[in-house]
């Protein structure tokens, strides 16, 4: 069984589609499925779309907590309600098509991996990607690199498979709640002995919100505390 967990905010216009093409992708690949819907204290409608749809399909549970916490407080809340024997982190904007889920899953198997990463740098990854957040990207990945020595050219893709006991072990040790979160799961993947592997993947980034430097620059900040608290403080151990 697989659970796709799909944090969402303030995504009224998306998540109808969002649902459906999931849930009729997921129908066509495993046998046995469930969606684990968060809505991370959106201000819109997105909560209350994601309930009425739901309400059809009883493999979908829609997850709420009241107000904005980040994507990973609700990746961690989601995944300890979900079930599946792997879990899958999905955004909820559809840029990266459901479909490539099948890709993972067939790298998961074939490489006996215990996580594999959707990468924009894989040789076989077909992008549409705006050059600014190109460079921007490539930036980050030389930090992780320095810091962290991962062999994951692209943390931050939002789509990623996960056998459940990596996640089980992994995720009780995580501090970062937003900006940072997908780094220090990797690096702590990595620091416990997990293989991971990269999957190429098919994104076409459809979406319209400016750069928030705030954002970038918080990121970077929990970027070097996860840096401090692995090497200096060996907090993870």
């Amino acid at each position: 069984m697989i659970s796709v967990i799909i944090p969402a905010y303030n995504e009224e216009k998306n998540i109808r589609d969002v649902l459906n093409v999931t849930a009729k992708t997921l129908d066509g690949i495993v046998g046995e499925w469930e969606i684990v819907l968060v809505d991370d204290g959106s201000k819109d409608l997105t909560l209350a779309i994601a309930k009425e749809f739901a309400a059809l399909d009883g493999r979908i549970k829609v997850l709420s907590y009241g107000r904005n916490r980040g994507k990973g407080f609700a990746l961690k809340y989601s995944f300890e309600r979900s079930s599946g024997d792997l879990v899958a982190f999905m955004d909820a904007d559809l840029d990266l098509h459901p479909k490539n889920l099948a890709t993972l899953l067939e790298v998961m198997e074939k490489e006996k991996a215990d996580v594999v990463v959707g990468s924009k740098r894989h040789p076989r990854s077909k992008i549409n990607y705006p050059l600014k957040r190109r460079l921007m990207s490539d930036v980050y990945y030389l930090i992780v690199k320095i810091l962290f020595n991962l062999n994951v050219r692209d943390t931050q893709v939002g789509l990623k498979l996960f056998r459940r006991e990596v996640l089980r072990d992994i995720m009780p040790r995580l501090l970062v709640k937003r900006y940072a979160f997908d780094v220090e799961l990797l690096a702590n993947a990595v620091r416990r002995g997990y293989k991971i592997v990269e999957a190429p993947i098919e994104l076409d980034y459809r979406s319209s919100s400016n750069i928030n430097w705030a954002e970038i620059w918080r990121m970077f900040v929990d970027t070097l505390a996860v840096a401090y608290r692995m090497y200096l403080r060996g907090y993870y151990d």
